[in-house]
């Protein structure tokens, strides 16, 4: 007689919608924000006078970074990679959880650049205030992301 139960090894079927439906789902609706508010933040540290390199290099080491694997995560979820993996959202959830902490982290340097720039150029400064606010919101938007893979 078989039981009623699934065996152990075995894991429930994702619930991951697929083409575009995927992007109207939490929490797999926070790809785009993600990826046009970290395209925001590079390219507006990108388009300012560097104050500090050593500062800004990390800022723009880890939203050019994260904007990468964050495209790359997406394609997967749209062409159906993660079936063939058991433990994709467990990855996915560290993924934008270490992320969330690395982008805060560049957020506060991006910050320092912005308040030290302000006596060099006020477009600079208007440049580095703007890549700071898209920065803490892509922050955000990350650790969001976290949680709601992570309780879904």
């Amino acid at each position: 007689m078989a039981s009623p139960d699934p065996p152990v090894t075995s894991y429930a079927p994702s619930d991951v919608p697929s083409g575009v439906a995927l992007l109207l789902t939490i929490p797999f609706a926070f790809f785009l924000p993600e990826l046009i508010f970290g395209f925001l933040v590079w390219t507006l540290v990108a388009a300012t006078h560097v104050v500090f390199p050593l500062l800004q290099g990390w800022v723009m080491y880890v939203s050019l970074t994260s904007f990468l694997i964050s495209l790359m995560f997406l394609l997967s979820y749209l062409f159906g990679f993660y079936r063939s993996f058991e433990s994709w959202r467990v990855v996915d959830s560290l993924y934008h959880g270490t992320t969330g902490i690395l982008y805060m982290s560049a957020a506060v340097l991006q910050v320092h650049a912005t308040i030290v720039s302000e006596s060099v150029d006020p477009r600079i400064y208007y440049i580095n205030t703007a890549a700071s606010f898209f920065a803490f919101i892509t922050t955000l938007l990350y650790i969001l992301h976290a949680f709601s893979i992570y309780y879904h």
